[in-house]
Formats: structure tokens, sequence, C-alpha cells
């Protein structure tokens, strides 16, 4: 999952990066190769008030001619997945725990950004909302 990123030269110096998908991302860095890596933490950060909010993550449209794609890591990809799977779906983290067998506080962890979840218990969790993780090369 990839981002269309703005880049435009601040006056200062330096560049200025936004999302249009994701407006609560901004950020800048003295260079382009540091906005890039600045943009990166900046579209992870802004992931976290999604999750925060409960609200549906819009995924990435086609970039427009001068944009640049920023990679969301794959460990984020299938959190925001299973997260926007269970908005649509109406499904409480309490309600997901029960399905899958575990406690609420699991779902928890699971929905934290932060801590580190196994792809197994991602594709478990869409299981059980009657979803399949698929992988695939490209």
């Amino acid at each position: 999952m990839k981002y269309p990123a703005y880049f435009e030269a601040a006056p200062e110096g330096g560049y200025v990066v936004t999302f249009r998908d994701v407006p609560e991302a901004i950020t800048q860095g003295d260079s382009e190769a540091e906005a890039a890596d600045m943009a990166a933490d900046a579209l992870v950060t802004a992931m976290d008030f999604y999750f925060v909010d409960r609200r549906r993550i819009p995924l990435p449209s086609a970039a427009k001619k001068g944009e640049r794609l920023i990679p969301l890591p794959h460990s984020i990809v299938v959190k925001v997945l299973l997260l926007n799977e269970m908005l649509s779906a109406g499904i409480s983290n309490a309600e997901l725990a029960r399905r899958m067998g575990t406690r609420p506080q699991e779902m928890t962890r699971v929905l934290n950004l932060r801590h580190n979840t196994k792809i197994d218990t991602i594709s478990q969790a869409l299981a059980a909302m009657g979803r399949d993780l698929e992988v695939s090369l490209v």
C-alpha cells in the first residue's frame, strides 16, 4: 500500500510533504531524502489517529503528476485492512475477541500499531469476520 505524497519546496529551504488521502500526515525535511524519510514516519503517525478515533482509513488513490509514492509498512497495512473491515462490519474489539475465543485485551494489542502482531493473528481475526488474507508478489 503506497500513498501519493506531494513534495513542495519550502521558502525557507527544504521540502514540505503532504498527502491528499491522509491530510493528517504533513511533515518536512531539509533535503528530499530527509523529507521522504519523515513522510514515511508521518504517514504511520497519522494512522494512529484513525485507530484511536476508530475511523475508516482511506485507501491510497493513484498518484497524480508530481507526486511520489510513500509505502506504508506491511505490518501496518494488515492492521489498516483489519480496522477497516471491523468498521465496515460494525464489529467491536470485544465482539471480535469473542469470535476468536480470546480476551478483549488481546484485540487491543492487535489493533495497536506499535505492537508487533503475528500475521497469523491478523489472518485469524479476518477469518473470524468471514474474510481471507491473501499475500502475493507483484
